[in-house]
């Protein structure tokens, strides 16, 4: 484990966008509601409320692709919106971090171990390549590692927050993919500091 963990908690605030229904996001914005978390077993960075980071048209663009795809979210997407959401990251665990990405990798030891000992296969991350977008095994990886830091009497991570290329190659050759983007799933919903709608640039 880092002797830096005060490096852990991470300053300022960061913009996120969640991809909605479109009755979901003004009921939140009404403040009769707040976004709820996710917690399917397929979850990129575990259980939490999804946001991409500072990109509500990669925001837009899954929502849109959710009613495409005739995919089941919290509450089937009709007409999609996006939420804008001012974060304080907390204690969180950046995967940028090369210390958090040895923590990571800890726990999938410890998962590995204890289902040998109980004969069980691990999960697999399944999906058409390159994507892979149902990430059974990430998921259980993460959230073994918040049991471990439960375990060992560490601070509970507040947010989860990655980088990921999806989509395959931008042009040709690339070495950048067509969807990079940064996804942040938020653990602790004290977190979020407000909501607001976005503003669309005059057309």
């Amino acid at each position: 484990m880092s002797d830096w963990t005060l490096y852990k908690r991470q300053p300022g605030f960061v913009l996120g966008f969640h991809g909605c229904d479109e009755a979901v996001g003004e009921a939140v914005l009404a403040g009769k509601q707040h976004l709820k978390a996710s917690n399917n077993s397929h979850d990129w960075l575990g259980a939490g409320i999804y946001f991409w980071e500072s990109s509500p048209h990669r925001a837009m663009q899954w929502a849109t692709e959710s009613i495409q795809r005739k995919k089941q979210t919290k509450g089937a997407i009709r007409k999609p919106f996006v939420v804008g959401a001012i974060i304080d990251l907390g204690q969180c665990c950046s995967l940028f971090d090369a210390a958090a990405l040895d923590e990571l990798k800890f726990a999938y030891d410890v998962l590995e171990t204890l289902h040998a000992k109980q004969g069980v296969p691990m999960p697999q991350n399944k999906g058409t390549p390159p994507d892979k977008v149902l990430r059974y095994l990430d998921r259980a990886v993460i959230e073994m590692m918040h049991e471990v830091r439960k375990l060992q009497g560490l601070p509970a991570y507040d947010c989860v927050r990655a980088a990921f290329g999806e989509g395959g190659e931008l042009y040709p050759g690339a070495g950048l993919s067509a969807r990079n983007h940064i996804q942040i799933a938020v653990r602790n919903p004290d977190c979020i500091k407000g909501y607001f709608r976005p503003i669309r640039a005059p057309s």
